[in-house]
């Protein structure tokens, strides 16, 4: 008789270690079924969205410590995953409640519970991204935060431009993910298998090919390359940015580059790390090709581009769309190590942007409801006629170009330190010249808000006192961080070990 003792007790620890994402599904189907009960309320799917991330947090806390590969090895649990489900469900949490005040969703002839369902689907995606160690489930993950994703960029369906940036995300959407799999499918052929253990298992005990094992590597980074907004996959951002509604081009600024960021870590360490030279501070990899030198071009590229077309941008969330891309170049910075430090410096550097980032994007929302505007030359005078804002926005355009005292500052501190700790001393450099032109185009904001039209007779912008308060306190956060760091850090450096196994 077959013994499969130990597969009920696998599946028995999985599915207990799957609460977290268990409860978003729950939670998705619940704010569905409750938004066709209570038909009048517009909220009601909000409620209970947030009463569900607020459940999935305590049981993701509660996984503290836990280093587990879960349902034969489709998914893992570990702290590293851990991080950065905390980002993805704090980013969440925050857009959900900067959602209550957004004129242009409440003002759309659409129901809002279908929105906040699809935040908890694109949530409970994400999850799945950041913990899969199968290179099937990482391909079905990105499918299921996509799908809800690409509803979410068309959601105001009245405004032509959310429908042309629904398009356009589902088209280079559909098109990366025929590139991936397709990388999948080499791979597959290489090693007869999509466990990204036991790829690194034959890998190491065999010769390959190194032509097609490379271009099946680089097809698949590529599918990643496009969920991180990483030059040459970018084509789609800054429009969709620019016509999605502001609350989801905030949660896809952060939360989806988030999980592109840790399926990229794991990819690399589980699947192409030599275990024989190094799998602690440096990470040698297999195979012929220098992926040093690959990811470091890529995030010369990347922050490049983006912060040189920021300069003529005159839409404010189209010149946060190639910040946002810019940004991903300085993180693509510390990926480029390929080591433990690097790792530490994208988990302390994303928790900063998650604040910089929504609050920047919150603004702008509010901005919006009262002059109907996102047009950088509206913001003329903005410091004097909503002053809290102004002060606010200064602080979050700050911490972005990286000056101190700011959360920023301290994120691409520990970057360069990766960087230069590991002798890419030229890449630093290319680094801190980027960080230079940024500084252009975001402090050109600051100057409109403070020096044009300082005696504008325009009226005052006016924001619920809830919004300001949370805008506050998003800004304290980042003076905060700024100057008091050391428990990001050590969070950050607890959880820097992704875990492998045997």
């Amino acid at each position: 008789m077959i013994d499969i003792s130990h597969i009920t007790v696998d599946l028995i620890n999985s599915i207990n270690l799957f609460l977290p994402e268990t409860t978003l599904a729950v939670t998705f189907i619940l704010a569905m079924i409750l938004d066709v009960i209570f038909k009048k309320s517009k909220n009601i799917a909000a409620y209970v969205a947030i009463l569900g991330l607020v459940i999935t947090g305590i049981f993701l806390f509660l996984q503290t410590g836990v280093n587990f590969k879960a349902f034969a090895n489709l998914l893992v649990i570990d702290s590293f995953g851990q991080f950065f489900k905390f980002v993805v469900l704090l980013s969440s949490f925050i857009v959900i409640i900067f959602s209550f005040f957004s004129k242009e969703l409440y003002n759309a002839h659409t129901k809002l519970g279908e929105y906040f369902t699809l935040i908890i689907g694109m949530t409970f995606g994400m999850f799945l991204l950041v913990g899969s160690s199968n290179l099937i489930m990482i391909y079905l993950a990105i499918e299921t935060m996509s799908l809800s994703s690409y509803v979410l960029a068309g959601y105001t369906k009245e405004v032509k431009r959310a429908s042309e940036a629904s398009l356009k995300y589902v088209i280079f959407g559909a098109v990366s993910s025929g590139i991936m799999i397709y990388g999948i499918s080499i791979l597959f052929g290489l090693t007869g298998s999509l466990n990204l253990s036991e790829i690194n298992q034959f890998l190491a005990a065999n010769q390959v090919a190194t032509i097609p094992l490379v271009l099946a590597c680089i097809m698949i980074i590529s599918g990643f390359g496009y969920k991180i907004s990483a030059v040459p996959f970018h084509f789609w951002t800054p429009d969709v940015y620019e016509g999605a509604p502001v609350s989801v081009t905030a949660l896809l600024s952060v939360a989806s580059k988030a999980a592109g960021f840790a399926v990229l870590f794991r990819f690399f360490k589980t699947a192409l790390i030599d275990h024989v030279f190094g799998v602690n501070d440096s990470w040698t990899l297999l195979g012929a090709i220098d992926w040093h030198s690959v990811i470091a071009i890529l995030a010369i590229l990347t922050m490049t581009l983006g912060n040189l077309v920021a300069l003529w941008q005159k839409n404010m969330k189209r010149m946060l769309a190639y910040s946002s891309i810019a940004h991903a170049g300085y993180l693509l910075m510390a990926v480029s190590v390929l080591n433990d430090n690097g790792v530490s410096a994208v988990l302390i550097y994303f928790l900063f942007y998650m604040l910089m980032n929504l609050g920047a994007f919150f603004i702008v929302q509010l901005i919006a409801n009262n002059i109907n505007s996102e047009n950088i030359k509206d913001y003329d005078g903005l410091g004097y006629r909503a002053p809290i804002l102004g002060v606010c926005l200064t602080i979050f355009l700050i911490s972005l170009t990286g000056l101190p005292p700011t959360a920023g500052f301290i994120g691409k501190l520990y970057v360069f330190s990766a960087v230069l700790n590991s002798g890419f001393v030229w890449l630093a450099v290319i680094g801190v010249i980027n960080s230079v032109i940024s500084l252009y185009y975001y402090v050109s904001i600051i100057r409109n808000m403070y020096l044009r039209d300082v005696e504008s007779k325009k009226s005052k912008i006016t924001a619920s006192p809830v919004a300001v308060a949370l805008i506050v306190v998003l800004a304290t956060s980042v003076l905060l961080f700024g100057v008091y760091f050391r428990p990001i850090v050590e969070w950050a450096n607890f959880s820097m070990n992704i875990f492998i196994g045997n």
